[in-house]
């Protein structure tokens, strides 16, 4: 979140997204609540919860289990996954590094 309390985007996000903002609109792509292409610049903290809040129901339906998906849902989540690991690691990102999130 930015100084006016507002998203910059996943795609303009700390390292590529991988951060629990990012990781709340990558569920939210893999389950279908917000197309893959909205990237939730500008959205501010109370619509970020809101879609948290969203995933999370979604979630619960799977137990917060990625093998008790349906075939469709957890092939497209790791779908996801995958591409926005490949896109941080490009950027130099290093999960073994991280001990801010």
């Amino acid at each position: 979140m930015n100084g006016r309390k507002t998203y910059v985007g996943i795609d303009k996000d700390k390292h590529g997204g991988m951060t629990d903002t990012g990781k709340i609109i990558r569920d939210a792509w893999a389950f279908g609540l917000i197309p893959e292409n909205e990237t939730c610049a500008g959205w501010t903290l109370a619509a970020i919860e809101d879609l948290w809040r969203r995933t999370q129901e979604e979630w619960k339906k799977y137990g917060f289990r990625v093998h008790n998906l349906p075939e469709d849902i957890r092939e497209r989540y790791l779908r996801i996954q995958n591409e926005a690991l490949e896109r941080a690691r490009a950027t130099g990102w290093r999960p073994e590094l991280e001990d801010d999130d």
